[in-house]
């Protein structure tokens, strides 16, 4: 599986509290060796990010990505659950 980060998510990881680096960075270790991992609560989202997939990124903080056919994840955004989810 490969894993990539766009350059919008790229930045908003730069912006987070470095804490928050630190658990992301453990996560998607996790995520490479199990993205179903129950400390992900790895699903499926809905609405305007349908097709889309979060994961827990610590706290409040998640991480949203693509999933291609063959299981590559593409990050795109990363910021707490307010941040991301606003109507």
């Amino acid at each position: 599986m490969r894993v990539d980060f766009s350059n919008k998510f790229k930045k908003q990881y730069g912006k987070a509290p470095a804490a928050i680096q630190t658990i992301l960075k453990e996560r998607l270790m996790v995520f490479e060796r199990n993205k179903h991992a129950p400390i992900l609560n790895n699903h499926e989202l809905k609405g305007k990010f349908q097709g889309c997939r979060s994961i827990n990124a610590g706290g409040d903080w998640r991480a949203i990505f693509e999933e291609s056919l063959n299981g590559d994840a593409f990050f795109i955004l990363f910021g707490t659950h307010s941040q991301l989810y606003k109507k």
